[in-house]
């Protein structure tokens, strides 16, 4: 016989709850930008001005020791007396590692865990081939340091564009590439009269002396520079600034063969360095000829030209890029150069060939921001930003070495004019490459 359940459940034993317990939880709910830019303390905010002066220092500092590698070389050379064809040698020397290193430079920035190691590094090999170069500057010792000064700025350029998006985030990085551009060319013309004041008043190996020493506030400028301030969620460009992907080097150079506005950019930058990079020795040569004894003085107004126009617009391209995005601004980069090309085939006066170089820093001020920037959007969340700018770079390496040759033949067959008109033509095929297939790269600040 089955005794029938009691429905009535016996009390439970009290327990003794702590009265904190009985009280109800606060709900939880995610931190906001807002709730972290309240959260920033003044020291935070020191530390992020700081940082961004030190980066300011640091650039302006790289532009004078790159400068040192420039012109210096041949005329110091040509004081030791050397000949022509080791001069010649020795220079691509240099070329051929900065052409061969621009990937691997950048897929080792991306490897490092520290970006401002990896710069420091650069800087130091840089002053040190400086230092080789004036102490002995006897044929292998020469080549061995124009290969380290060439391998390391492969490494330098990513270096500082890293840290640069590091530092401000990807939303920001347009106008921080924009200060970098302007702090750089401030630093190109600082740096070219400066040393050709100690070349002139001195000794043509002071320049390289110069150069090394400049190693000393270059690096304590990038002592200055912090990590990004914690609680910031940029989190796609820390990725892209300080993420590897850990995986091998062949998976990253397929993922960057298969990026469609990746490759579009290259392409559309190896027609425009084609065309851009033999249009300033033909005008030095054409001044030459017409204005013999002021050849000298306007060649130098033509490369200080451009760079007075990027030191005083490179902040302003960066702020246009976040508001009106890339394509508008890099179709404007594009534009300048058929123009200008066209203006040189048909002008005659020396003055106004100078004025001409106008167009020459507008594309400077565009491509010093837009290259790096449209490269971050096209590597975002990737880890392989360094990689990619690498990459870019070498492709405007090879439009670069095979233009002076173009020009050079066209100039040989059919004059000056023509080889103007030739150069502007394959200007005007990368403006319309460009406007066919570029995709626009900027994305919305919060996605």
């Amino acid at each position: 016989m089955t005794v029938p359940r009691s429905h009535h459940r016996r009390p439970a034993p009290p327990r003794d709850v702590p009265r904190a317990e009985l009280r109800p939880r606060p709900l939880t709910r995610r931190a906001t930008p807002a709730d972290t830019a309240a959260e920033t303390s003044p020291d935070m905010t020191a530390i992020a001005r700081a940082s961004s002066r030190g980066l300011d220092g640091f650039t302006f500092f790289v532009a004078n020791l790159q400068t040192g590698f420039g012109p210096f070389l041949a005329v110091y050379f040509t004081q030791a007396q050397w000949t022509q064809s080791d001069i010649g040698f020795a220079l691509t020397v240099g070329s051929l590692v900065s052409l061969l290193g621009q990937v691997p430079g950048g897929a080792f920035v991306d490897a490092v865990r520290s970006r401002r190691f990896s710069a420091g590094v650069s800087v130091v090999a840089i002053a040190a081939s400086a230092f080789a170069l004036a102490m002995w500057p006897n044929f292998l010792i020469v080549l061995l340091a124009m290969a380290v000064h060439s391998a390391a700025s492969c490494i330098l350029t990513p270096a500082i564009a890293a840290i640069s998006i590091g530092l401000v985030g990807h939303a920001r990085a347009g106008e921080r590439l924009g200060r970098n551009a302007s702090f750089s060319a401030l630093g190109n013309a600082v740096a070219a009269a400066v040393m050709g004041a100690c070349g002139y008043y001195i000794s043509n190996d002071a320049v390289f002396y110069f150069t090394a020493a400049l190693m000393i506030p270059t690096l304590i400028c990038l002592s200055h520079i912090r990590p990004p301030a914690a609680g910031r969620t940029e989190a796609g460009a820390r990725e892209a600034a300080e993420g590897g992907t850990g995986e091998a080097p062949g998976a990253g150079i397929r993922a960057l063969l298969t990026n469609r506005a990746l490759m579009c950019f290259a392409a559309c930058m190896t027609l425009f360095f084609l065309a851009n990079a033999a249009m300033l020795p033909l005008v030095g040569s054409m001044l030459t000829l017409r204005a013999s004894e002021t050849a000298t003085a306007l060649i130098a107004a033509c490369i200080v030209v451009p760079q007075v126009v990027l030191a005083l617009t490179g902040p302003a391209v960066g702020r246009a890029a976040e508001r009106w995005g890339r394509r508008p601004l890099l179709l404007i980069g594009f534009a300048a150069l058929p123009i200008r090309g066209l203006l040189f085939a048909y002008t005659e006066s020396p003055e106004l060939l100078v004025a001409i170089q106008v167009l020459d820093g507008v594309s400077a001020a565009v491509f010093g921001v837009m290259v790096p920037l449209v490269v971050s959007d096209a590597t975002r969340y990737t880890g392989r930003f360094n990689m990619a700018l690498g990459a870019v770079g070498t492709a405007m390496g090879i439009g670069a070495a095979l233009s002076t040759s173009l020009a050079g033949v066209m100039a040989d067959k059919l004059g000056s004019q023509s080889a103007f008109l030739g150069l502007a033509i394959v200007g005007f095929a990368g403006f319309a490459l460009l406007a066919l297939i570029m995709p626009e790269t900027r994305r919305d600040p919060l996605a």
